[in-house]
């Protein structure tokens, strides 16, 4: 099977991990192609992956997302496509039973539910705010994917040429996942040991800056493919406060014939003018959006190799 295979694998500086991480690879799955995007490393990264027997793409635009948009593009003729990160964390001794899983169960995508024992390895911030995203995506799609933001995944041809990106950075796996369950793509999940970064392979991640980029993401991303839910919440929220002025008013207007605060009453109207123009415009937002999402899941499953 190792002959469908295609590992591809993003790289920022990672001099001390990527031979590793291909030479693992080469062990595991000896007919792989493997190549590493490099989005412009300072450091020796490149010599080691070639080194270890790696192709070589350079990608200028910095971000993670906009590697992974150019690993997608590339015109790859294989059945399985593997995404990993090149720090060396994640365990792939089970791949070989991950791919035939793949292929059997005729999956779209699986991920990597990682499991650690040394809080080195994940540390706490990360392992809050992917319990508390991963929680909320489940909730308002629908599903059970228990980490969103794994860097080990593998995809279907089918999944990666059907696949309508926008994030550039790291929010691009939170986006895969959306993607996925919003489209009622097949979904596997499989437990991978992760292991510490050794000494020298330093993270990227900014737990609260891109955590913030990645709470954008995810809410746009819920505007976008949940617009009825999104703006019924807007809709609900000026509809009460509309209540809580107005209802005094109307009292004291239904005991006195008079309205004695004319702009508390103006506002009032204003505030329940605003809430239906948020409810239809999202019940407008949700025809499209259901429109949208046949043309997408047409699209999908009429994709040939």
């Amino acid at each position: 099977m190792s002959n469908n295979v295609v590992v591809q694998i993003p790289c920022l500086n990672e001099e001390s991990t990527i031979g590793d991480v291909v030479r693992d690879f080469k062990q595991k799955l000896p007919k792989c192609r493997i190549i590493v995007y490099d989005n412009n490393s300072i450091d020796n990264s490149i010599l080691f992956a070639k080194k270890n027997g790696a192709e070589i793409v350079v990608v200028n635009k910095k971000g993670k997302g906009n590697v992974v948009r150019r690993m997608f593009e590339d015109n790859l003729d294989y059945n399985y496509f593997i995404m990993i990160d090149a720090d060396n964390t994640y365990d792939i001794s089970n791949i070989k039973k991950n791919l035939k899983i793949m292929k059997n169960e005729n999956l779209d995508m699986m991920v990597a539910k990682r499991i650690h024992s040394d809080s080195s390895a994940y540390r706490k911030g990360h392992v809050i705010g992917n319990y508390f995203f991963s929680k909320f995506v489940n909730i308002i799609f629908g599903n059970d994917v228990t980490d969103i933001f794994s860097g080990f995944r593998i995809f279907s041809k089918r999944f990666i040429k059907t696949f309508p990106q926008t994030s550039s950075e790291f929010e691009i796996e939170a986006e895969l996942t959306i993607h996925a369950l919003e489209q009622k793509n097949r979904i596997g999940e499989f437990e991978c040991k992760y292991k510490s970064r050794p000494s020298g392979s330093l993270s990227k991640l900014n737990t609260y800056k891109d955590g913030l980029k990645i709470l954008k993401l995810i809410l746009i991303l819920v505007k976008d493919e949940k617009p009825l839910l999104f703006f019924s919440i807007f809709s609900f929220l000026f509809f009460f406060l509309s209540l809580y002025i107005g209802i005094p008013i109307i009292h004291e207007f239904y005991l006195t014939g008079l309205v004695n605060k004319l702009p508390s009453a103006v506002l009032s109207g204003l505030l329940m003018v605003i809430s239906f123009l948020f409810f239809f415009g999202g019940l407008i937002l949700d025809a499209l959006k259901k429109i949208r999402y046949e043309n997408k899941r047409i699209n999908f499953l009429l994709y040939k190799d």
